[in-house]
């Protein structure tokens, strides 16, 4: 566990530029990103380590004149900085940036620096190699069905170093990907199924990952023998992943505050007012769970946040970066986000979830007579202008007189329209898991890395 020896090497650059720019800007700061991923793959045929797509080295100078802000990147911060910082300040001198209403931006004094414990050197690439390996070999032994199996592991250790005339931040932490994958031939039916294990920790990834073979073969089996499901209304049980994907799909992208700015989000006029069952929390933070959206100071410089979304059926705000808050005259959540030091920030989500209930699953399941349990996150979409909703679970089990059958139906389509999807909730489990794989785009474009889950739900919505 060790911050970025480039960044460390920087820091005095850093606040040279910062300086020079204060000059002839109200607010400097300078954010320095080094990200090193490693994706190790393993399949029956194929074997192979590489970078993976978050790695990246670069700054980028995010500057207001106290009408707009304006933001330039680059490779390094050294050399002759009076002469670099006149570059930058030539650049967009005669620009237009994202217009700002009068205000004071926040830059209280604070410096600190913030490290989650890891054990990514404990392990060589070599070693990581070989277990996957070694699971691939065991995976394919297991059932003549498998046409092919997939082992991968996917690490990503963190450096980011930000720097402002008050704040002098820096943090270190990792996150690895642990995934399963069976490409599964029987009853005449090709599927595709997969686990996961998620953790800061490559040995906790390395301990669960084989214990989800069975389970995964299992599902395999199950998919050959799934049918369409008829379409209509039904009662329906959410699993961690589907609640995850309900979460995110229906107050995410819909409570990111620039949204709110352009008057793109239906849920800027509902504020304050009802908008799911009263039993519902939901919240948003990089600090509100770990999982892989967790952080300690978001790409603004501000600190990681834990933002109530809903409380008790009440919409009560929404998140926001440095630009959307000070627009909007708000408090900024800590949820500036980039996809990397080229790009521009973003409001985005980090871990959104669903608090979790007092009922327990057993009774959720046996309160139906008939309807759906849904597992695992497939796909899903939003309107947040118009609050259509539309969430693709890889399957669902049929429930018939409160018990779980062996009726497998694949895939299955959620739709409708956010409020009453969420105010026809009227059970949430007392169970709570997030998993960190997967990562989001706004709209097709600036993917961040994002969680999943919370506890079940029990909701009456449309299945297709």
């Amino acid at each position: 566990m060790a911050f970025s020896k480039f960044l460390d090497a920087k820091r005095r650059d850093c606040k040279a530029l910062v300086a020079e720019l204060r000059k002839d800007f109200a607010y400097v700061s300078v954010l320095g990103v080094d990200i090193k991923t490693t994706a190790i793959r393993v399949d029956r045929n194929t074997a192979s380590i590489g970078p993976g797509f978050d790695t990246e080295c670069g700054f980028v100078v995010k500057m207001h004149n106290g009408t707009v802000f304006f933001e330039y990147s680059l490779d390094d911060i050294s050399g002759d900085i009076p002469a670099l910082a006149r570059k930058i300040a030539d650049s967009v001198a005669c620009k237009s940036g994202n217009t700002i209403a009068e205000s004071t931006l926040p830059d209280e004094p604070l410096t600190q620096d913030f490290a989650r414990e890891h054990d990514l050197a404990d392990y060589t690439e070599s070693q990581l190699l070989d277990f996957c390996k070694e699971q691939c070999t065991a995976l394919l032994g297991k059932s003549e069905n498998l046409l092919n199996a997939m082992v991968s592991l996917r690490q990503m250790e963190v450096s980011k170093l930000f720097i402002s005339e008050n704040r002098e931040l820096s943090q270190n932490y990792a996150w690895v990907n642990g995934i399963l994958v069976a490409i599964y031939k029987e009853n005449d039916k090709v599927v595709q199924a997969y686990e996961s294990a998620n953790y800061h920790r490559i040995g906790d990834v390395l301990a669960e990952l084989p214990t989800k073979q069975d389970k995964l073969l299992h599902t395999a089996h199950c998919l050959t023998l799934a049918k369409p499901i008829e379409p209509g209304v039904y009662d329906v049980i959410t699993d961690p992943s589907i609640t995850g994907l309900i979460a995110h799909e229906a107050f995410g992208h819909g409570v990111e505050m620039d949204q709110f700015v352009k008057d793109r989000a239906l849920a800027k006029e509902y504020v304050g007012k009802y908008v799911a069952s009263p039993i519902c929390n939901m919240r948003d933070g990089a600090a509100s769970t770990l999982s892989a959206a967790s952080y300690f100071f978001d790409d603004d410089g501000v600190l990681a946040g834990d933002t109530q979304i809903i409380k008790d059926g009440i919409l009560v705000t929404g998140i926001s970066d440095l630009a959307s808050a000070t627009q909007l005259g708000t408090a900024p959540t800590g949820n500036g986000r980039r996809e990397s030091s080229r790009r521009k920030a973003y409001a985005r989500m980090t871990n959104t979830f669903f608090e979790k209930g007092t009922d327990k699953l057993e009774d959720m399941i046996a309160s139906i007579d008939h309807g759906y349990m849904l597992f695992e996150t497939n796909n899903g979409m939003e309107d947040p202008k118009n609050w259509a909703i539309q969430c693709v679970a890889q399957y669902g089990i049929e429930i018939k007189d409160g018990k779980l059958t062996e009726n497998y139906v694949s895939p299955v389509v959620m739709s409708g329209y956010v409020p009453d999807l969420l105010k026809s909730i009227s059970m949430i489990s007392d169970d709570f898991v997030i998993t960190g794989t997967g990562s989001c785009g706004k709209g097709y474009k600036e993917w961040v890395r994002v969680s999943d889950g919370g506890p079940a739900l029990k909701v009456r919505c449309k299945l297709s």
